[in-house]
């Protein structure tokens, strides 16, 4: 199915691992014409996801990952969808990790009858290559690293169909010929092959910039700023926007640092922002709302 607008990416909140004063947990509003899906739900994101479209009005909710500051607003948006002013004509489609119902119904569940969240959300558990087909998008997950169940997920507009099998900037300039753009988000993750291959030719990456700098111990489970300026530079991305920024680095430091490691460029996920996925433009343009 084609597209009939710009694919257009609002940060509803980027902060890891709890919100700031101005700044909710990861979430984002993806949208193309009249499709919209809640990517990730993180904590507080469900009330600037109101400034733009109201919770039955959502086409599907994608989860990258059960941690909580990407999935707890799930939680207020149940009893949202079905306790209050919102009248669902079906339930949300609702894209996540295996275990995801069951792990809403555990926390939601006061009583000896299991709560009844597939009232609210039409569940569907992800897996390393699934694709699903929302309005006029493609999106299509594969399997990250971060020591849970996770997924990044790549979401395409256009004429053509979703492979995540692109060849980085050859790719890019044919999807650009053929009407298609397409937007990588990273989910928390990291530096792994998979989400190399899945984000190749991309125009766009969303990608975590978790850590300072790589663990002492241990595998890591995220990206620093450099990790996500060479994911950014192995794929072949058109534009790279840094996100999930830990507390022991600013915004401003995350960029410098991933900028150093890639050529194109290289903006923070700061809350509010709208970004048009697309070919890299001349210089670097966000709107925020007001």
């Amino acid at each position: 199915m084609s597209s009939d607008g710009p694919l257009l990416l609002t940060v509803l909140g980027s902060a890891t691992p709890y919100p700031s004063v101005d700044n909710p947990c990861s979430g984002y509003l993806v949208s193309s014409g009249a499709t919209r899906v809640w990517v990730d739900a993180g904590t507080g994101t469900l009330a600037p996801l109101q400034r733009h479209v109201r919770l039955d009005e959502l086409d599907a909710i994608w989860i990258s990952h059960l941690h909580a500051d990407h999935s707890a607003d799930l939680l207020t948006a149940y009893y949202g969808a079905l306790f209050a002013d919102i009248q669902l004509r079906a339930p949300i489609p609702l894209f996540g990790p295996p275990g995801i119902a069951d792990r809403l119904a555990h926390f939601l569940t006061n009583g000896a009858e299991r709560s009844p969240v597939e009232s609210a959300f039409a569940v569907h558990e992800l897996y390393d290559g699934h694709r699903a087909v929302v309005g006029g998008l493609t999106l299509t997950t594969g399997a990250v690293s971060h020591g849970i169940p996770a997924f990044a997920v790549r979401i395409e507009t256009g004429t053509g169909e979703g492979t995540g099998e692109a060849t980085r900037a050859e790719t890019r300039e044919e999807t650009a010929r053929g009407g298609v753009t397409s937007l990588v988000y990273s989910g928390d993750t990291a530096p792994c092959a998979a989400l190399t291959r899945l984000a190749a030719g991309c125009d766009v990456l969303l990608c975590e910039a978790d850590s300072d700098r790589p663990p002492a111990e241990g595998a890591a489970v995220h990206h620093t700023p450099e990790d996500a300026g060479d994911t950014a530079t192995a794929a072949g991305a058109g534009r790279l926007i840094v996100t999930h920024v830990g507390r022991f680095l600013t915004p401003r430091q995350a960029v410098t640092r991933a900028a150093a490691r890639f050529a194109g460029p290289v903006e923070h996920a700061e809350p509010g922002a709208t970004f048009t996925v697309g070919p890299p433009p001349a210089s670097a343009d966000s709107t925020r709302d007001r």
